[in-house]
């Protein structure tokens, strides 16, 4: 390895000893000797790969093709790839093999045997592209649905119970169980799919399995109903469940590994009359929590929101239906505040990410730790902010309010239409409305609508009382708006993505004495709208003329 050793010394300053070392690391725990040096050394794997491709004189590529053929998936196992971070590209132009690491001799050689490429060149390639490009391989080739369901076969009790690693990867899982290869088939699609949640609906005579993309549900999959059973049972064993009960609702977890990316699946049973239904949420880990910025709050709502959330104390809310962002706004939130001089503590139900530096807790009914019991020993760790997942009752709701008297600012979720409607559901729950004006600093109402695809969107005249209706009076006769035709890109719905629209309702001085006057949420809404606030259906508008979402879908989830 005398040659290694130069290339550290001369290039990277790097004294002789550091080559030795990854070669000592090396034969200790295993792995390849590039990352061990870049892991080691701090190096730079791009500049790294380059400088061993001009001393060894090989060729480097930074990205791999997006269309490369698959067929070598079938006699190679995707744990070789990964193991040894290689892959055979194939395309109508060119033929390599792509590695991350130049000395790794014998896993090549074993690979060109296999492949029948003998002397095949090889690339240096960084280490991402080439897991993309094996997952997109593998992922690609699995069975089709048709392909499984008419392998499935409703007696398969061995296979049915054969045993999963919790964070095993997906696409590493060669059964030939055809339940477990459509339960596998199905996580993954939903994944690449970027689905939030996965439905499976047993009705008399059929079984339907759909997935939520963008908020909407979609057709998935139809397995014949013999599969039913089958099918829940091996979910339930995944969850760590009790499959033999099927009279009681059930919750539970199932961790995956897909590919690249990490999958937290929260697991809900139900029983219906005609068996047991099965919702799975989806939590991609491997993805990253987006910033206040990121949120599309225009800047007439983001100056005030972000004036609010750095506030001593007081309470701000985030109001809107299940699944509007509510969570990651709040997240958003918490982040942009998160720093070594404030002590944040968290009450859940469930921790949806982990945040560095703040104390998360998960609600427990099992052992009677509920929002409130949690909030109450929360109180006593000394926080300068509180997160509250949700005020679901009056207990929850007096001591968040107490606790913003007492000098925290406390953040919460609540379930209502609109910001001037949280008023009226907290003096509904009993709360009374001097504390309310007192201790509410601000209430974000939010919704979620689907972005026009951009590679299908085409521009159209819409009907001129569809404008008035959303509150635009059109400016010239020929008024554009703008929709998707549908395409591959977006499974032809026209929209690929979400964005919010947002309500901020802040309390001035007017605001306060009109709360403690009238609990009519229309009032209160009549007011906040004469002191400046921009509604839901306004904002929604204001995203239509920018060509960013459609007419339709500000009226679906808007309502005044």
């Amino acid at each position: 390895m005398n040659q290694l050793q130069n290339i550290l010394t001369e290039h990277f300053n790097l004294p002789p000893e550091a080559g030795e070392l990854a070669l000592e690391a090396q034969a200790e725990k295993g792995g390849q000797l590039v990352r061990i040096l870049i892991k080691q050394n701090n190096l730079d794997e791009i500049d790294l790969l380059e400088t061993l491709g001009q001393q060894l004189n090989m060729e480097v590529v930074r990205t791999l093709p997006p269309e490369i053929q698959t067929d070598f998936t079938a006699s190679i196992a995707i744990a070789f790839l990964k193991k040894n971070t290689m892959v055979p590209v194939a395309t109508q132009n060119d033929v390599y093999i792509a590695i991350n690491d130049p000395f790794s001799f014998q896993a090549l050689d074993d690979l060109r045997a296999i492949l029948g490429w003998s002397g095949m060149r090889p690339v240096l390639c960084p280490l991402a592209a080439i897991t993309t490009a094996i997952n997109f391989s593998y992922d690609m080739t699995q069975d089709s649905a048709e392909e499984v369901m008419q392998g499935i076969d409703s007696e398969d009790p061995e296979a049915l119970f054969s045993e999963i690693e919790e964070t095993g990867d997906l696409l590493d899982d060669t059964s030939d169980a055809p339940v477990i290869r459509l339960v596998n088939l199905m996580f993954s699609q939903a994944v690449r799919d970027n689905a939030s949640d996965i439905h499976i609906e047993p009705y008399q005579n059929s079984l339907k399995i759909r997935q939520r993309l963008d908020g909407i549900l979609y057709d998935m999959l139809s397995p014949p109903k013999h599969v039913q059973s089958a099918l829940i049972s091996r979910i339930k064993i995944m969850a760590n469940l009790n499959i033999a009960e099927k009279r009681l609702p059930q919750d539970g977890r199932i961790e995956l590994k897909v590919g690249n990316k990490d999958v937290d699946l929260r697991v809900s049973t139900l029983p219906t009359s005609f068996g047991e239904r099965v919702v799975l949420r989806l939590l991609d880990k491997s993805s990253v929590l987006i910033t206040l910025t990121e949120l599309g709050m225009p800047d007439d709502r983001f100056i005030p929101f972000s004036q609010q959330i750095k506030a001593a104390n007081g309470i701000v809310l985030v109001t809107g239906p299940t699944g509007s962002g509510k969570t990651t706004t709040l997240y958003a939130a918490l982040t942009s505040i998160n720093n070594t001089d404030i002590n944040i503590i968290t009450v859940e139900d469930p921790i949806e990410y982990r945040i560095s530096g703040i104390g998360q807790v998960q609600v427990n009914p099992k052992i009677d730790l509920t929002f409130a019991s949690g909030l109450r020993s929360i109180v006593r760790q000394d926080p300068d902010v509180i997160l509250i997942g949700e005020i679901r009752d009056t207990e929850t709701a007096e001591i968040a309010i107490q606790s913003a008297l007492t000098g925290h600012l406390v953040f919460s979720t609540l379930h209502t239409n609109d910001a001037a409607s949280a008023i009226t559901r907290l003096i509904d729950m009993g709360v009374e409305p001097f504390l309310l004006s007192s201790s509410i600093n601000a209430i974000l109402a939010q919704r979620l609508v689907r972005i026009i695809c951009p590679h299908c969107k085409e521009a159209y005249i819409p009907e001129k009382e569809a404008l008035i209706k959303l509150g635009i009076q059109p400016d010239e006769p020929t008024q554009l708006a703008y929709r998707g035709k549908g395409c591959a890109k977006c499974h032809h719905t026209g929209y690929k993505g979400r964005c919010g629209i947002f309500e901020l309702l802040l309390m001035d001085r007017e605001m306060k004495h009109m709360i403690l006057t009238t609990a009519n949420a229309d009032e209160i809404k009549e007011q906040a709208i004469k002191n400046g606030m921009i509604t839901l259906r306004h904002d929604g508008a204001m995203k239509v003329l920018q060509g960013i979402t459609t007419i339709e879908e500000v009226f679906r989830v808007s309502k005044e």
